[in-house]
C-alpha cells in the first residue's frame, strides 16, 4: 500500500464513519476499485477502526469519563445520578444486540453482503428505512429523555449496520428518532455507544495481523491513522452541528444516488 493509497482510504473513513453513509460499503467499493487485498488492507482497516474510536474518546471525554465515574460508584455502592446511571445502562444493554449477532453470523456476513450488488441493494434498503424515520419524526415529534429500554433497541438496530451499506451510524440515528429521542440525543449517543463495539473490532483485528506472518508497512498505516483521527475529530463536529440544523434527507438522496451508479457499474460495465 503506498501513501496516496492510505490518505484516501483514511480521509474516507474519517468521512463516512460519522456520516449515515456507511464507512463499510465505502472502504469495500473503493478497496474493490484500487485493487486492494493482502495483509497491509487488512491491518490498515484495523488501524482505522481503532483511530475513529480514538476521536470519538477524545470528542466525548468528559460524557465518557462521567460514565466510567457512574460504574465505579455504583460498584462501591455510592449515590449516583439518575440520568447517568440511565445512560450507562442504556449503553450496556445496547452493546449487546451486536456483539451476540456479529458473533454468530460474522462469516456469513462476510460471505453473502460483501459483494458489490448486494451492497447497492443494502445502500438503496436503508435509504427508505431513514425516509421512513424522517416521516415519523415529523409525524410524530420526539417526546421524553432517554430510557434504558431505547437503549437496548437502539443497540439492535444498530446490528443493521453488520451489512455494509447500512451506515451504523444512521441505524442507530434513525433508530432513536423512531423510538421517540431527538435528532441530537440519537445521535449523541449513537457515537458514544459506538466506541465498545468499532474499539473491540480494531483490537481483534488488529491482534490477529500482529500474530500472522505478513510484512505490514506500519509507517504508511500509522500516516493514514493520524489522518483518519483529525478528519473524524472535525467530521463528529460538523455532523452535530449539521443534524441540530437539518433533516436526514441530504444523505438519503446520497445513498440512492450511489447505490443506483453501483448498481449499473456492477450488472452493466
Amino acid at each position: 500500500m503506498d501513501i496516496t493509497t492510505s490518505l484516501i482510504l483514511a480521509v474516507l473513513q474519517g468521512i463516512t464513519e460519522f456520516v449515515p453513509i456507511s464507512s463499510s460499503a465505502h472502504l469495500l467499493l473503493v478497496g474493490d476499485l484500487l485493487a486492494l487485498e493482502g495483509v497491509d488492507s487488512l491491518a490498515f482497516y484495523a488501524v482505522l477502526h481503532l483511530a475513529t474510536t480514538a476521536a470519538i474518546i477524545l470528542y466525548f471525554w468528559n460524557d465518557i469519563l462521567v460514565l466510567i465515574q457512574t460504574a465505579i460508584r455504583k460498584l462501591g455502592r455510592l449515590p449516583v445520578n439518575e440520568k447517568d446511571q440511565i445512560l450507562l445502562y442504556a449503553l450496556m444493554l445496547g452493546t449487546v444486540p451486536a456483539v451476540i449477532i456479529g458473533l454468530l453470523f460474522e462469516e456469513i456476513i462476510k460471505t453473502i453482503f460483501h459483494a458489490p450488488i448486494i451492497i447497492a441493494i443494502m445502500l438503496f434498503v436503508s435509504s427508505f428505512f431513514f425516509m421512513y424515520a424522517e416521516w415519523r419524526y415529523y409525524t410524530k415529534p420526539p417526546q421524553g429523555a432517554l430510557t434504558v429500554r431505547q437503549g437496548f433497541w437502539v443497540g439492535c438496530f444498530q446490528t443493521l449496520a453488520l451489512m455494509p451499506g447500512f451506515s451504523r451510524s444512521g441505524s442507530t440515528l434513525a433508530g432513536g428518532m423512531l423510538l421517540g429521542m431527538t435528532r441530537v440525543e440519537a445521535a449523541r449517543f449513537s457515537f458514544i455507544l459506538a466506541v465498545p463495539i468499532t474499539l473491540a473490532v480494531g483490537l481483534k483485528m488488529l491482534l490477529e495481523l500482529i500474530l500472522s506472518e505478513g510484512v505490514i508497512s506500519w509507517g504508511v498505516i500509522s500516516v493514514g491513522a493520524t489522518v483518519c483521527f483529525f478528519t473524524a475529530l472535525f467530521v463528529i463536529r460538523f455532523f452535530l452541528n449539521f443534524i441540530r440544523k437539518y433533516t436526514l434527507w441530504p444523505f438519503i438522496w446520497y445513498k440512492i444516488v450511489l447505490a443506483l451508479l453501483v448498481a449499473y457499474v456492477t450488472l452493466y460495465v
